[in-house]
């Protein structure tokens, strides 16, 4: 058992680095796969969700070396077409590797994806746009596998995802770029990280076109090469940091950034009155005077990102008067806010008026459920005091951190797990910045 000790109320500041993207460099290593050739990866970010992608690769008969924050792989060719139940119930991207087996071997058996439970997060989109391909699809109860074959190969075809899709996206894109012929993917996802597998997949020699914001299409190849990509820094590491510099009243410079894929968190920071200066070398977020309350609604880029509305809950506690959040990707990521009342955050839940939900949410709307809240109400400024928390997934572990960092007394923290799964070296970053913060290890 490991937890955190914080004492709050220290100023963050000074200089600190972010990691590689834990939402590119899981899907560069499920690309990867696609060809026997070596491929370079560089800034690697050493989470244990890495960690748990590269067991499943070597698993599958690949071969990885890391050096530092950098790895060799190639995978000659597969040994098994089976993922370990063990290994896929630590990440939930375990899942895409449908991709590469159908890809090249024609059957893959995937159980259902673990990770943080942050919702139903559905695979219909995936599946839907697989069995386009040509892949056939059958999901045994008894096992809890999903049994996937493409007995002609994987070919290419024209699917319109039914709502923006992150993962499913990515999928698609690793399965057609050796399918025979060419895909097209309407209503695809435009986050930053997808572009960046863009690229990766292109270095490998794949044939990609991204022809306005939502169309790709991608003409199938006979085979991919070798190829070498370095890793884009994390937004959600930056946007966790940057919130700590603002909510503790302090200062604190980003190295190596720049305001790509942050430009919503950037505005949302002007209205409120947060200081930041984009540098040539990096970003200075600080505080600057009284935060004012803000109107938030998460949505798929270039909106404001899902994954930002935890910390920014925190930072609302500190604004003067009544701020909103509206969730509208899950239909269940408040687990937090339980967590925050207990120091108390005046935070109360609720569910705003939608004329059309099944078409305003991008959840399915059959997954929600008459206890889920997707708004929150956020009055501040509160002088948070400590608690004992307990974190629930991987961004409510921030979030959480974030609190207590700001918070009266010391507080103690459960589910360091989760927080390990997205974040480096976290309490030594921010012990760097003059946090109070140490990691407890109970044997």
């Amino acid at each position: 058992m490991q937890r955190f000790e914080i004492v709050g109320g220290k100023k963050l500041k000074g200089e600190v680095k972010v990691f590689g993207s834990k939402n590119v460099v899981l899907k560069v290593l499920v690309a990867a796969c696609l060809t026997s050739d070596e491929i370079d990866i560089e800034n690697v970010p050493l989470i244990s969700d890495v960690y748990a992608m590269t067991e499943i690769i070597e698993h599958l008969g690949g071969k990885i070396m890391f050096t530092d924050h950098s790895l060799v792989m190639h995978v000659n060719d597969f040994v098994s077409n089976k993922i370990a139940l063990e290994k896929a119930a630590e990440t939930r991207t375990s899942f895409m590797f449908l991709a590469p087996l159908l890809a090249r071997k024609k059957e893959a058996i995937i159980p259902n994806p673990g990770g943080c439970r942050i919702g139903a997060r559905p695979i219909d989109r995936v599946i839907g746009g697989l069995k386009k391909m040509g892949v056939k699809v059958k999901y045994d109860s008894r096992d809890g596998f999903f049994h996937a074959t493409a007995p002609n190969g994987l070919k290419g075809a024209y699917y319109k995802f039914e709502k923006s899709t992150h993962t499913g996206t990515e999928t698609m894109l690793i399965a057609a770029v050796l399918a025979k012929g060419k895909t097209v993917l309407e209503n695809a996802a435009a986050e930053p990280e997808i572009d960046e597998l863009i690229a990766f997949l292109r270095r490998m020699g794949a044939k990609i076109v991204r022809e306005n914001k939502r169309r790709i299409v991608i003409e199938g190849v006979e085979k991919l090469h070798k190829a070498s990509f370095i890793i884009a820094p994390d937004r959600n590491e930056i946007v966790t940091f940057a919130v700590g510099a603002i909510i503790t009243q302090g200062d604190v410079f980003i190295k190596d950034i720049t305001k790509r894929g942050l430009e919503e968190f950037l505005e949302m920071l002007k209205k409120i009155g947060a200081g930041f200066e984009i540098k040539k070398d990096g970003i200075r977020f600080f505080y600057k005077g009284p935060l004012k309350p803000s109107q938030v609604t998460t949505t798929f880029y270039p909106g404001f990102m899902t994954d930002w509305q935890g910390p920014w809950a925190v930072l609302m506690t500190q604004a003067n008067g009544a701020s909103t959040l509206h969730e509208t990707v899950y239909e269940n990521r408040f687990n937090y806010v339980r967590e925050l009342r207990k120091m108390g955050a005046d935070i109360e839940l609720y569910n705003p008026k939608v004329k059309n939900p099944a078409k305003f949410y991008n959840f399915n709307i059959k997954d929600d459920k008459k206890n889920h809240f997707h708004g929150a109400k956020i009055t501040g400024p509160v002088r948070l005091h400590n608690g004992i928390l307990t974190m629930t997934d991987i961004r409510a572990g921030a979030t959480l951190v974030l609190g207590a960092l700001v918070a009266s007394g010391e507080s103690i923290l459960f589910g360091l797990e989760y927080l390990d799964r997205g974040y480096e070296n976290f309490e030594k970053r921010l012990k760097s910045l003059g946090a109070k913060i140490k990691r407890i290890n109970d044997i």
